[in-house]
């Protein structure tokens, strides 16, 4: 950071910090609120790094990396020779916080008496039927293998640590934990994942605002139901995550696929969708382009949400991945309207079998929500979530994410490295930034499918991007095409090994 006198337009006079607490974090939000709220306009110069630390009485590196991280989100920005600015965001200010707003009128009533009628249950059989003529495409089973997506290096698990925190469960169980338990999940596990997403996303919640899932899935088809009525209109990324849009088309929602551009889903194409007040976003990694949300983006869409009382089910699925500073703050740390649904999951710090996951709901919405799982399952399985609560409190949980991201970086190093190079109707290799799979661009889809079946007759998995989008989606279908491969299922050595085959076959 430059290094110039204290800027008289920005006052740090009223920032607290705790000196029992992480600094940089503190002063991360504390400067990141500001500028959401107005007090630090678009355009207002910020000190000096070594200003301010002493003007705060804190080191220098403790305002470097919140400097560090509110120019990753985009909330700050450098001028070559002329210090740091907050950045230029849209003019949609977020609002303050409403007190004691009610629960939303579709929710204020008891969904347990609401009937089925034939016309709903037609509705939704006709938008199943949009979506791919009911068939969803389940993901591949058996031993991970290159480049399968959405699979996390799971042979890195402590499994013996498990064990033998599994073992201490059942060896003097907790009787009463082996009765029927809170249909919203182990009362210690929400406390501890509301106490993580505090500490490494900055979301502003309590574990009363959390009901555990059977995984994200789960948590996104709870959504659909509670959310959608036959008929209504609803967002999805396209290309995006098919699996969500059937959850939503099960619902009897209208899917209206919306465009993804650069800084994520085009937030002027779904202003002009008059039926729709739910948007599905996978903002930190957009699945499966890979576009981070912009800062400005998030702001237009959280504004979107509240001109029209609507929702915004955030999916965060691999939100924990990301290679340069830390995680970016979601959605829903940014909400304070209570429009953003926020759904985590273990499944890709852990292994997808785990089934473990989680719902960050507005205070309004978690008892509707915990009555509806209560019928579908009545609560989550108990062993399950007391032994991740314990490999959590042991610091065992904060110590295998460090492990995992940087198994993945190494692993995404060496795809990048070996990848072959001057393929016919292949683009170039994208910069990754975060998650866990990257995606090429293909010329046609007639070379997406001719590369695909020969990456598979050599063993090696590569999914067709033309696959993620839409059926009627109004882009011609060859800019539909690429390649979508996940690069943590596997060791350095397997990846190596399938760039070799996989090289060979395409350059026959």
């Amino acid at each position: 950071m430059t290094d110039a006198p204290l800027s008289l337009s920005f006052n740090p006079a009223g920032i607290e910090l705790d000196r029992r607490q992480g600094l940089s974090r503190q002063l991360y939000q504390a400067l990141r609120l500001r500028v959401l709220d107005g007090r630090l306009a678009s355009g207002t110069r910020l000190p000096a790094s070594r200003d301010l630390a002493a003007a705060l009485g804190v080191s220098r590196n403790s305002v470097v990396r919140a400097y560090d991280q509110l120019f990753a989100e985009g909330f700050i920005e450098g001028r070559v020779g002329d210090g740091t600015y907050v950045a230029q965001l849209p003019q949609t200010a977020l609002p303050a916080k409403t007190p004691g707003k009610k629960t939303p009128a579709a929710l204020s009533t008891n969904w347990l008496d609401l009937p089925v009628v034939p016309s709903a249950k037609a509705t939704r059989s006709a938008a199943l039927g949009r979506v791919e003529n009911n068939h969803l495409a389940l993901p591949p089973s058996g031993p991970p293998r290159a480049f399968r997506v959405g699979v996390p290096a799971f042979d890195l698990f402590p499994f013996e640590v498990w064990a033998k925190l599994n073992a201490a469960f059942w060896r003097k169980p907790d009787l009463q934990q082996l009765c029927y338990g809170d249909p919203a999940g182990d009362e210690r596990l929400r406390g501890l994942i509301a106490a993580y997403l505090r500490s490494s996303r900055g979301m502003q919640c309590t574990a009363e605002q959390i009901v555990i899932t059977s995984g994200a899935q789960q948590g996104i088809s709870l959504c659909a139901q509670l959310l959608v009525e036959p008929g209504d209109g609803v967002a999805i990324e396209n290309p995006g995550y098919r699996a969500a849009g059937h959850a939503f088309a099960v619902a009897g929602a209208h899917l209206h696929g919306v465009a993804v551009d650069s800084e994520g889903i085009d937030c002027a194409e779904l202003a002009g969708l008059s039926d729709c007040r739910l948007a599905y976003v996978t903002p930190s990694h957009q699945y499966p382009t890979g576009v981070v949300m912009s800062l400005a983006r998030r702001l237009e869409l959280l504004a979107w949400a509240e001109r029209n009382q609507g929702w915004i089910v955030e999916d965060d699925y691999d939100g924990e991945y990301r290679y340069s500073g830390a995680p970016l703050a979601p959605l829903a740390a940014l909400d304070r309207q209570g429009r953003v649904l926020y759904v985590g999951t273990f499944g890709k710090v852990a292994f997808p079998a785990l089934r473990l996951g989680y719902l960050v709901l507005p205070p309004g919405l978690v008892q509707a929500f915990s009555q509806r799982r209560a019928v579908d399952v009545r609560h989550s399985e108990v062993s399950t979530q007391a032994v991740m609560a314990e490999f959590m409190a042991a610091g065992h949980f904060q110590r295998h994410i460090r492990r995992m991201r940087r198994a993945a970086l190494s692993r995404r190093n060496t795809l990048l490295a070996g990848w072959p190079r001057d393929i016919p109707g292949v683009g170039n290799l994208p910069s990754v930034v975060a998650g866990l799979h990257l995606t090429v661009a293909v010329d046609s889809q007639a070379r997406e499918r001719e590369l695909v079946e020969q990456a598979y007759s050599v063993d090696i998995e590569i999914n067709a991007l033309s696959s993620y989008w839409l059926p009627d989606s109004s882009p011609p279908p060859d800019l539909r095409a690429g390649l979508v491969l996940g690069f943590a299922a596997v060791p350095e050595a397997a990846i190596s090994a399938a760039l070799g085959r996989l090289e060979k076959v395409w350059r026959r």
